[in-house]
């Protein structure tokens, strides 16, 4: 991004950087406070007349409709020139009145954050602008209108917590300091590097670190995506389905389906076989992934995000084949919510030996979390869709599954517990495994029969 003399971008070049057009919004009434505002703060007018000299503008907030790739939205923009980007009592009318406007002409909002928190100079006045930001966001999410955060160089304190990590996507410039604490009010000794976008989003509180030559182009792609929404439920992928009132699944081909239990187990360990990537591509034109539960974790073992579909967007939340971890299941649940709120349907990929069960599993909550998805699938304001493409472990398997809409592979399995753990459990011998196997009835075509599953798909075509 375009530089200042102090180091940061500019406002007007942070919107140039990422706009194809742009038109700043009426500036609520009122104008600029005279002489040393409310607080009556020696010197605080002269400062913020120094600051409308050096950088051109009245407030440390532009604010604008505009077209970003071709998709309208209300643009906010921080300038840090301006008393280090704080927010004061004329900062909260402005961001209130895009957040207004954006909900009178249901555009999105994107947010350019740069500030280092509220304006010392106002007081408790402006530590309060925190609360009318968050009510206005509020607002904003309420009427199904998505909200989008790039966290510039600096992002800290007030703003960080409402506009920043409030949003539903949190992107962030390579290197830039992120973090409730300003840097000069942190606790002495403090690491710095846990401070920074890379820190942030391995703590699983931002998305995704993007490169300014890249921002126009990521965020063009993610206002598409939030604003165009499946008018009905996601397709199972690749579905040729053999349903439950329809001939048998063992109609199909022999060789389509596994004979035994245990070879429905091997099927869906095999290292061969496809995976949710492998699926995710041959179903998506395109996608972008969120990333992060916001309470500190990341599993890479979920990949959560939206993706097009046919021209209309489909939410995903994907399991590859891991143990899921607490922050896996958080970060799904998080996914279904959001797409609840914008009018996308989900499409869950089920593939996972069952929940991480490690005592760190445990301390992280590993019970409240499979808890939250069952909650997110149970009271999804959209529909899901649900397909099985490998191991369907116990209840960190099920957790992710749609009632009633529920699919899966040939190369799958679905079953209450591993037929190891159930031997085990029985007090079998391990040659007893294979035969517990076939005792589950954790074949595909034994879910059909079961009413578990509506149907069984075919893989993703080659390449």
């Amino acid at each position: 991004m375009a530089e200042a003399g102090n180091g940061r971008a500019p406002a007007r070049a942070a919107v140039a950087l990422v706009t194809d057009e742009f038109t700043e919004l009426t500036r609520p009434a009122g104008g600029p406070d005279a002489g040393d505002g409310p607080l009556g703060w020696d010197g605080y007018g002269a400062s913020r007349a120094r600051a409308a000299a050096r950088t051109g503008e009245e407030e440390s907030v532009v604010c604008g409709h505009a077209v970003i790739g071709g998709t309208a939205a209300v643009l906010i923009a921080f300038e840090f020139g301006f008393l280090g980007g704080s927010l004061g009592e004329r900062t909260g009318d402005r961001l209130t009145a895009a957040h207004r406007y954006a909900r009178e002409h249901g555009l999105p909002v994107v947010s350019l954050v740069a500030t280092g928190g509220s304006r010392m100079q106002e007081g408790m006045l402006a530590l309060t602008q925190l609360q009318r930001v968050a009510r206005a966001s509020a607002l904003t999410r309420a009427a199904g209108l998505a909200q989008i955060a790039v966290a510039c160089d600096p992002t800290t304190g007030g703003g960080w917590a409402t506009l920043g990590a409030g949003a539903d996507v949190t992107l962030a410039l390579p290197g830039a300091q992120i973090g409730f604490a300003g840097s000069r009010v942190r606790p002495p000794g403090a690491d710095p590097a846990a401070y920074t976008a890379e820190a942030q989003l391995a703590a699983g509180a931002i998305d995704a670190v993007v490169a300014p030559d890249r921002l126009r182009g990521t965020l063009a792609l993610w206002l598409a995506l939030l604003t165009r929404p499946s008018t009905a439920p996601a397709d199972p992928p690749f579905a040729q389905p053999v349903l439950a009132e329809d001939p048998p699944a063992d109609a199909l081909p022999a060789d389509a389906l596994p004979a035994t239990g245990w070879d429905a187990v091997e099927r869906a360990r095999h290292p061969r076989r496809p995976r949710a990537d492998a699926y995710l591509d041959a179903y998506f034109s395109r996608r972008a992934a969120i990333s992060g539960d916001r309470c500190g974790g990341t599993d890479d073992g979920m990949l959560c995000g939206f993706g097009e579909h046919e021209g209309r967007t489909v939410a995903y939340a994907a399991q590859t084949g891991t143990a899921t971890r607490p922050a896996g299941y958080r970060t799904a649940a998080r996914l279904i919510r959001l797409a609840g709120r914008l009018g996308v349907p989900v499409l869950t990929l089920v593939d996972t030996p069952g929940a991480a069960n490690d005592a760190d599993a445990e301390r992280q909550g590993a019970g409240g979390a499979i808890a939250d998805v069952f909650d997110a699938v149970a009271t999804a304001a959209t529909p899901v869709t649900t397909l099985v493409i490998g191991e369907g472990g116990s209840g960190g398997a099920l957790a992710l599954a749609a009632p009633g809409n529920t699919w899966v592979t040939p190369d799958s399995y679905f079953s209450v517990i591993a037929p190891e753990l159930a031997a085990a459990i029985l007090k079998r011998p391990p040659d007893q495994v294979r035969a517990t196997a076939g005792q589950l009835r954790v074949r595909p075509q034994d879910l059909v029969a079961l009413g578990v599953v509506r149907g069984i798909t075919s893989p993703p075509p080659p390449g």
